[in-house]
């Protein structure tokens, strides 16, 4: 919706924003979820390089596992996986029929999910189940005659069960605000023990009687992410892959009764994954990542011991196959570069690499992975399709090739920047993504550094956060990449949430406690603002932002002001905010803006920061540096030049779009005078995605709008603008949504940060007094939240903190 008209400095409105900034969701929305990309990244398949979700047979003969997208057949005793599906869609988590004969498993096609039936003898498919966009985890009764699954057809992820004779479906749970997960028949088909997962993060395994509905919880936690299970073939045991401050262990525990657990295998850095039981009960299998990324299948006694990897010693994939070596240069010329690649075969499956993880942009659906320059591929024979691109500033570029059987062809694909940031004397950073966060890698920080090459990236800032009540990664903190590009500097996200989450970059020590506030179970009613870790960003050598701040489209639409954090007016108001992340994958550039204009009309100086808020260690994720802050630092080789320029303002974000713009000789976070009352502007706008329209705002407000770019490409404009009595000006730049590549936010976006009018924080008295009784509007929302979720506990530091916030505002208000 269009933003709220306001009057300010004869000037009629502020400027409109196309809707829908904020990334939400791939596959169809489930109303079970906060947010839906824990679903989408801890819940939906994940293709790999090598097994993942092990289903050992009935025979105990054969383990089928998912692998590169495939189904295949492994014999533990002679090495041998053989290809069992085929096709264009990613197939995962194979269950057995009891008497052997069949598999079911799910099928994505990258929008939506089904269950699938394959005949294992004659690889005949029958498509079984496809009543909801999200199906999932299917698992035959002990008697073959009905098969239970997880289903988003109710709105939220319930049990169902389909009568394999007639096809009909009867939904089993139907709790709203629970998500049921992995049914778990008992051998004598009794019971179902399942997962369920709440909209807040408290997760249980539960165990239901069929025959009377009784349903109660055996075990819960928060946030269990990739936690999966399976229960023993007597029916009174069951195995975990649990979360620890450490990593995933391995823990068994009872299936018939809540109880403690017990561990039965931990080991630092291996995360055990998608635990299944022999038939015997005597052994059970799981999956794992190795450092580079590659999955393998292992064993481990029941009763506890030794565990083993078991080699696939020879994949027969019953076709030919042949080798692709994928090699990325700069048109320029040079060695190779890294860069992002996607490879997909004539039938459009997705290909990976022998060596790395792969991921799935969920904007433009397509699996990825990050290449040191030359990547390697065992591929069908057939033909191939190849696209590169090297951060935003490269166009994609595709070359598709027809494969011989055992062939081995290498395939160059020359990248061209539509512009050189660096030698523009532009820095590029990533100022909000997580190395490890509940997926199913464990991560090493050096990985980042091939990441931020390929993304064409100068500085990262990994933040540490907490999953739930685990801190997990703290030892990596003190870890730093400043010889060479990108430098990586570890950050940390405070997360108060109900005062919002705030980031605080190149500080010198953590910050305590990391959580607090109303949502927790601990520090629940602290008598502290966010102005206490903001503080410590800054007396710590670092500074600080709110992150992904306002998720609304339009939080000063009528009506009370909605969507903004409890926290963030207060702590602005009075000074202490350094910058706002005005792009973020998770938040919504429209609303964030009409925020931060606000925020810059009362004369408030904050800076502009962005990051993608990425979870590295999932499948179903973003690329880092899919939004971006661009920095102009007075020295581009000094890492301390480039945090306070940051902190200066002398920067623009983007998720794609780069724009260079002057206003006589200012750039952004620098004054022009305001002389005669007008001035000279330029800009040279470069991008790899369609421009659509530009602006020059002043103070919040559209004065001019200018044609973008219809296609890659730059292009320079210039004019004059007519300065008020103070304030500031910038640019936006706005595009179509994101249907391709090189971008994966969900429409082209970039707005530089202010050139301030004599000095910097000037202001327009009729727009600073607009903007003052707009923020108090927001202050009331935040005071009357405070006063309901601190109703029982004593608060004079809260309460001191926001009245002198609005004796500010009520000072600026006036005429």
């Amino acid at each position: 919706m269009p933003m709220r008209p306001f009057v300010v400095a004869g000037l009629a409105a502020l400027a409109a924003l196309p809707l829908g900034a904020q990334w939400s969701n791939r596959y169809p929305r489930l109303a079970g979820f906060n947010h839906h990309v824990y679903l989408e990244g801890y819940e939906l398949p994940t293709l790999t390089q090598g097994p993942m979700d092990p289903a050992p047979a009935p025979d105990g003969k054969r383990i089928a596992f998912a692998s590169r997208g495939w189904l295949w057949l492994f014999d533990p005793a002679t090495g041998v996986a053989t290809r069992l599906t085929r096709g264009g869609q990613v197939d995962a988590r194979p269950a057995w029929s009891p008497d052997g004969t069949r598999l079911a498993f799910v099928r994505d096609d990258g929008r939506s999910l089904a269950i699938m039936l394959v005949d294992v003898a004659t690889r005949a498919e029958t498509r079984l189940v496809a009543d909801s966009a999200i199906v999932l985890d299917p698992a035959f009764s002990p008697d073959g005659r009905t098969l239970y699954y997880s289903s988003g057809a109710g709105g939220d992820l319930d049990l169902w069960k389909v009568d394999l004779a007639t096809r009909a479906t009867t939904r089993i749970t139907t709790t709203n605000g629970l998500n049921e997960l992995q049914p778990m028949p008992t051998r004598d088909g009794t019971v179902l023990v399942y997962l369920a997962k709440t909209r807040g993060g408290a997760d249980q395994v539960r165990r239901r009687v069929l025959s009377t509905g009784e349903d109660a919880p055996l075990a819960s936690g928060s946030i269990l992410s990739m936690m999966r299970g399976a229960v023993h073939p007597d029916g009174r045991s069951m195995v975990l892959a649990w979360p620890s401050q450490e990593g995933y262990e391995l823990r068994l525990a009872s299936a018939t009764q809540p109880g403690a657990t017990v561990e039965l295998l931990r080991e630092p850095r291996l995360l055990p994954l998608a635990p299944a039981f022999s038939a015997d009960g005597n052994t059970i299998w799981f999956a794992h990542a190795d450092a580079r990324q590659a999955m393998h299948l292992a064993r481990v006694p029941t009763a506890g011991g030794a565990w083993q990897d078991v080699e696939v010693k020879r994949w027969d994939w019953g076709a030919p196959t042949a080798q692709l070596r994928v090699m990325t240069k700069l048109a320029s010329g040079g060695v190779p570069v890294p860069a992002r690649i996607a490879v997909a075969g004539g039938d459009l499956h997705p290909m990976v690499p022998d060596v790395g993880q792969v991921r799935f942009d969920g904007q433009n659906g397509v699996a990825f992975f990050y290449s040191d320059g030359v990547a390697t591929l065992t591929v069908p024979a057939g033909e191939v399709t190849v696209t590169a691109v090297r951060g935003l500033a490269t166009p994609p570029v595709t070359e598709r090739v027809t494969l011989k059987p055992g062939e081995t062809r290498t395939v160059t694909l020359s990248l061209a920047p539509v512009w050189n940031a660096r030698a523009a004397g532009w820095l590029s950073g990533e100022h909000h993504f997580h190395l490890n966060y509940g997926g199913p890698y464990v991560l090493a920080p050096d990985a980042l550094v091939d990441m931020g090459l390929a993304e064409d990236l100068d500085v990262l800032t990994p933040m540490l956060a907490n999953l739930a009540q685990r801190f997990e990664d703290q030892p990596l903190f003190a870890w730093r990449h400043v010889k060479a590009k990108p430098w990586i500097v570890w950050a940390q996200e405070v997360r108060a949430h109900f005062f919002g989450h705030v980031g605080m970059l190149n500080t010198s020590a953590l910050f305590w406690p990391w959580i607090w506030g109303p949502g927790y179970d601990v520090h629940q009613r602290d008598d502290r603002p966010n102005a206490d870790a903001l503080a410590w960003a800054r007396t710590h050598g670092g500074l600080n932002t709110y992150v992904h701040p306002v998720s609304d489209e339009g939080p000063f639409a009528a009506g009370a002001p909605r969507g903004i954090p409890v926290g963030f007016v207060a702590d602005a108001v009075q000074g202490q905010v350094d910058a706002l992340e005005i792009s973020c994958l998770w938040s919504d550039e429209r609303g964030t803006t009409d925020l931060w204009y606000r925020v810059l009309n009362a004369g408030i100086p904050i800076a502009i920061t962005a990051g993608t808020d990425v979870m590295n260690n999932l499948y179903r994720t973003m690329t880092i540096g899919t939004t971006r802050v661009y920095v102009h630092p007075d020295k581009p080789g000094d890492v301390a030049s480039y945090f306070a320029a940051l902190k200066a303002g002398r920067s623009f974000v983007s998720t794609g779009p780069m724009l260079d713009f002057h206003v006589g000789k200012a750039g952004p976070g620098q004054v022009v005078a305001r002389g005669a009352g007008t001035a000279a502007w330029t800009l040279d706008l470069h991008s790899a995605v369609t421009v659509d329209t530009l602006a020059i705002i002043v103070n919040g407000v559209v004065v001019q709008r200018l044609e973008g770019l219809g296609a890659p490409g730059s292009r320079h404009y210039e004019g004059t603008v007519t300065l008020p009595a103070g304030g500031w000006v910038a640019v936006r730049a706005t595009g179509a949504p994101t249907r391709a590549w090189p971008g994966m936010d969900s429409y082209a976006f970039a707005h530089t940060a202010p050139v301030w009018i004599d000095r910097v924080g000037s202001t327009e008295p009729a727009a600073k007094a607009q903007a003052a009784r707009d923020l108090l509007r927001a202050l009331d929302v935040a005071d009357q939240a405070l006063a309901t979720a601190y109703a029982d506990a004593e608060h004079p530091r809260l309460l001191a903190h926001f009245a002198a916030a609005r004796r500010i505002l009520d000072g600026w208000a006036k005429p």
